[in-house]
């Protein structure tokens, strides 16, 4: 058994909390929470994830942050299972450098298409308002007003 796990297990029993507890709270599942007590952090996911496993635990137990994502990082360092940032973080540069300058003619016709796009909205939604919801408006604004007619026909509303 780790003996980072250990003392972890260890807080937690003296704190009163269970397993489920932090499960609960965290949303973690039980069987990551064991292999981290146990010290058998090949079963848990790598990375980031690791990290805000041991974080969310810390954190559901209520201990202070810092010095234990400390003695983890160290615990892992001891197994030799530091992750290293720096060959992901050039490599990520290194993808971004050459993707760059990537941006070719199509990505000028992209745009032109939805600046084309925009003026065709717009100039349906202007004639939209004129002629239909603008004359609509004009009708039914216009007063009823008596037409007269030839003096046997009946005065008519139009």
């Amino acid at each position: 058994m780790g003996q980072f796990g250990q003392e972890l297990r260890q807080e937690r029993e003296g704190r009163g909390v269970s397993v489920d507890e932090i499960c609960a709270v965290t949303k973690v599942s039980v069987r990551h929470l064991e292999a981290l007590e146990a010290g058998r952090y090949e079963e848990l996911p790598g990375g980031v994830f690791r990290k805000g496993i041991v974080r969310s635990y810390i954190s559901a137990v209520g201990l202070e942050e810092a010095p234990w994502i400390e003695r983890f990082e160290m615990s892992l360092r001891e197994r030799g299972m530091a992750e290293s940032v720096e060959p992901d973080w050039a490599e990520f540069a290194e993808n971004v450098k050459k993707n760059r300058g990537k941006a070719g003619p199509a990505t000028g016709l992209r745009w032109l298409g939805v600046a084309l796009m925009l003026i065709l909205l717009l100039v349906g939604g202007w004639l939209t308002w004129k002629y239909v919801l603008h004359g609509r408006l004009a009708l039914s604004a216009a007063p009823n007003v008596p037409v007269w007619c030839d003096s046997t026909e009946r005065t008519r509303m139009v």
